[in-house]
């Protein structure tokens, strides 16, 4: 190996230091230049980007979705198959009554809303028809007596008749009502088509039009 200068071994020295300068540098560059990946879980749903270094619009792509709305109703009365059943929220209640089978013979069906929309925890009251218990046959209303073979009235004027029954009673039965008109008796069927029926006598005072010295009124003639 041939003896060097002292300048020769500077020059080699100098040229080492900047070729290990560039190096790092390069090294540096494609280190920036790389692109990451992030994923983050949020919502019940996993969504995963991708960006590189100079772009101004990273893309994303979203994995899963959140879960349809769905109502769990509980459908009862005068349907083939009462139970609890889960639909789409936004369904209406003739949807409900069909999911359980139909209705049966005797189901009252002008007594609900069938186009009301279905909520969750929601009970779908199918009432039967009331036929009303009008006047008796002759001699059921009256009284014989022993001697003579009289008859007159058994009932005073103005007797109250059974009560009425709010879940199955219709528009008719409840303007029978003392201070019950036509217009409250549709808001107690609305009230119960929304609601999914009255589940206490008290929830009556929840209709308009109805307050307590009303209520206190009808308590006697209704039940549920």
């Amino acid at each position: 190996m041939p003896d060097l200068s002292r300048s020769e071994l500077a020059a080699y020295a100098a040229c080492a230091v900047l070729v290990a300068l560039l190096g790092w540098r390069a090294l540096k560059s494609d280190g920036g230049a790389g692109g990451t990946e992030t994923a983050a879980a949020s919502g019940g749903r996993t969504v995963a980007s991708t960006s590189t270094k100079g772009s101004s619009d990273p893309s994303s792509v979203t994995v899963g979705a959140a879960g349809g709305g769905l109502a769990t109703v509980h459908v009862v009365g005068a349907v083939r198959h009462p139970g609890v059943y889960r639909l789409r929220v936004g369904l209406r209640v003739q949807d409900a009554i069909r999911r359980a089978g139909g209705v049966r013979s005797g189901a009252d069906l002008q007594a609900i809303n069938l186009a009301a929309k279905l909520a969750d925890a929601q009970q779908v009251v199918v009432p039967r028809r009331v036929t009303s218990a009008g006047a008796s046959t002759a001699g059921a209303g009256a009284a014989v007596a022993s001697a003579g073979g009289v008859v007159g009235s058994a009932g005073a004027p103005g007797a109250a008749g059974p009560p009425v029954n709010l879940n199955s009673a219709t528009a008719e039965q409840l303007d029978t009502l003392d201070g019950v008109g036509p217009a409250t008796a549709q808001k107690i069927l609305e009230y119960r088509a929304q609601h999914g029926g009255f589940r206490s006598v008290e929830d009556l005072g929840q209709v308009s039009g109805i307050g307590p010295k009303r209520l206190e009124a009808l308590r006697a003639r209704v039940v549920v």
